[in-house]
């Protein structure tokens, strides 16, 4: 879309040229289109886009040569960075104009947009017609939960298990969540202890950050949280790893040692879904606020970070256990 609006912008450029490393006056900027103009379209008209710019993914960053059809994008699927080139070629040699697909695109997209909202709306209608039946046990919900951590590209959900949380019980515990970084932000890039950031409550000074692990917690990992601990400007009283893997106990028994080390900063491990089940018999009395707010963190990441199919796999997940199926 942005090579097209390139071109449709200034008709003098070659829609294959979308960086202004590659020289002369037919190239130009793809990202600066993306970043001033399509992300705020993309967002208004909810397209089932990323709108973040592609200019900085693997594929598409660090090019200075034309997207010709003689290259190849790695990327997946394979077919559609193939197609793309195609069809910037037939832009190029004027055989579509940039208008007809660019309207095309949007007109697809729209499609695909109304398809998924459709779809939500149908699986949030089911789920409101198993309301009023019995609250889901405590252990209903961690079966849930659990099957939909096992689901493929799931990465984002632990971080939304602990989240969901703080969301539930925080202003019980006198304790508040800062706001969740996005998911591929790396943590020395956005500055944060951790993947959630707990403070007391009317402070701003995180005092428990979480790392969440899809595989097993490795010294390297407890090291490099210690790194992290002493650049911080505040006490922190405890940094504690989620992982959905096994606990290696001599991992476990390093970070205990630290507890003397760091005057006082406890450093453990902890099971995502032992978390989980601990939390709501904990609070048993709160597990549906728990179980709302877990549902309303997943809708609400972008589909980059929790895939629509994810999405939808809970929605279905949730109203199959609440209506007994």
């Amino acid at each position: 879309m942005s090579c097209l609006l390139g071109k449709l912008d200034k008709p003098n450029v070659d829609p294959r040229k979308p960086y202004t490393e590659i020289g002369g006056a037919d190239s130009f900027s793809g990202r600066t289109y993306d970043e001033r103009y399509l992300t705020k379209f993309i967002n208004e008209h909810r397209l089932p886009v990323n709108p973040t710019t592609a200019f900085l993914t693997p594929t598409l960053r660090n090019i200075d040569h034309a997207l010709t059809t003689d290259r190849e994008l790695v990327g997946r699927p394979r077919d559609l960075y193939k197609k793309t080139l195609e069809l910037l070629e037939d832009v190029a040699l004027q055989r579509i104009p940039a208008d007809v697909l660019f309207v095309e695109t949007v007109r697809v997209l729209m499609l695909l947009r109304d398809e998924k909202l459709a779809r939500m709306a149908s699986l949030l209608d089911a789920l409101d017609r198993t309301e009023g039946a019995l609250p889901l046990s405590s252990e209903a919900i961690v079966t849930l939960i659990s099957q939909h951590l096992a689901c493929k590209n799931a990465s984002r959900l632990p971080v939304l298990v602990v989240a969901a949380a703080y969301e539930a019980a925080g202003a019980r515990l006198s304790e508040s969540m800062l706001p969740l970084n996005s998911h591929n932000a790396a943590d020395l890039q956005t500055g944060s202890l951790g993947d959630v950031e707990i403070c007391l409550m009317g402070e701003d000074s995180v005092v428990t950050a979480y790392e969440m692990k899809m595989k097993r917690v490795t010294q390297d990992d407890i090291d490099a949280a210690v790194t992290k601990i002493a650049r911080s400007p505040n006490k922190i009283h405890n940094y504690l790893f989620v992982t959905t893997d096994v606990i290696d106990p001599l991992v476990a028994e390093y970070a205990a040692t630290f507890y003397e080390k760091t005057d006082g900063t406890e450093i453990a491990i902890l099971d995502c879904i032992g978390f989980l089940r601990h939390f709501l018999h904990l609070f048993h009395r709160i597990r549906a606020d728990y179980l709302n707010a877990y549902q309303t963190l997943v809708l609400n990441e972008p589909d980059s970070a929790v895939s629509q199919t994810l999405k939808e796999a809970f929605l279905a997940l949730r109203q199959a256990a609440e209506s007994g199926e």
